[in-house]
């Protein structure tokens, strides 16, 4: 998680109704965008994201979708692809989940040089499981075997063919208690706490993460609000903190990370704040009083503040 000494002091945001006055300034080359509660729900595109991720690219802005997606980036680019979203549009998108494999294949890093090979796999079932192809794991069911925790989902227990097993949440955090008793890491590819989808909220792996850390076990979080995610962008587009917007929906995720990254932001109100904003429906504009109570209690400071992504 990000140290205290990390977060920026607090600062008055400008409140914009649209993108359209801050693009065409061109004050900002590269556009990193989260993609669930900014460009769309999981299910369907957000009005009007289309043609404003357009009009950026018609102003020379470059962009990459910067994702607590458990999934590879690959992945990333055929979801939104499939959405409707034309994906010559970005660079490219860097998840957790891509990495996360990318640490757990390469080793070089001493942190996860330091990791053994047969691991407690949580995974998704309705959304399909995660592929460990290439990694050189061995999935074990027995907390005695294992030697750390790969959090990709929060529905589904893994085993050794590649399979997964639908579990409740609480079971999962059964098997939590037992891995934290055994004193062995976790390695959490998605840090979200909860999700967009179709407008309601799911509980994402770094719920599961938290409560790890409550019980005394070791967490590595691969993605925002860490900024290892926003240096992986800002290394894809071939900038600096400087030319560079964070844009998104979550206080504690999107903001707090840009903060961290040194990164100017665009805090989405219509995403997973919306209900504790008092919102309803889609565009509505938020309280800017309640924004500013909201970013002091997540200590995460937007630079601006957007009802929707929208031009």
């Amino acid at each position: 998680m990000i140290p205290k000494c990390c977060s920026v002091q607090p600062v008055q945001f400008q409140s914009l109704s649209g993108l359209r006055q801050l693009a065409e300034t061109n004050r900002f080359k590269v556009w990193l965008l989260d993609q669930f509660g900014v460009l769309h729900d999981g299910k369907q595109p957000y009005p009007g994201a289309i043609s404003t991720l357009e009009n950026i690219a018609k102003t020379g802005g470059k962009m990459v979708i910067i994702s607590n997606s458990s999934r590879r980036s690959s992945v990333t680019i055929e979801k939104v692809q499939t959405l409707g979203f034309d994906s010559s549009l970005f660079l490219g998108a860097i998840t957790s989940g891509e990495l996360t494999h990318q640490y757990l294949q390469r080793r070089d890093d001493p942190w996860f040089a330091s990791l053994g090979r047969s691991c407690i796999h949580f995974t998704w079932s309705g959304r399909g499981a995660i592929s460990l192809e290439g990694l050189d794991l061995k999935v074990v069911e027995n907390v005695e075997e294992a030697e750390f925790v790969l959090a990709h989902g929060t529905e589904a227990l893994g085993d050794a063919n590649g399979n997964a097993r639908s579990m409740k949440l609480e079971d999962l955090e059964k098997i939590l208690e037992l891995c934290a008793a055994k004193r062995i890491p976790m390695v959490v590819a998605n840090p979200d706490y909860v999700t967009v989808e179709a407008r309601d909220l799911r509980v994402m792996p770094g719920t599961l993460a938290a409560k790890y850390e409550k019980l005394g076990g070791e967490v590595k979080w691969m993605g925002k609000p860490d900024e290892i995610i926003y240096k992986s962008a800002m290394a894809m587009a071939g900038t600096d903190v400087s030319d560079c917007i964070a844009v998104g929906d979550s206080l504690h995720h999107d903001i707090k990370g840009a903060n961290a990254a040194g990164i100017q932001s665009i805090f989405i109100t219509g995403g997973i704040h919306a209900t504790e904003l008092g919102l309803h429906g889609f565009g509505e504009v938020a309280d800017s009083s309640s924004v500013q109570s909201l970013a002091a209690k997540y200590d995460a400071f937007p630079s601006y503040v957007l009802p929707a992504f929208t031009w």
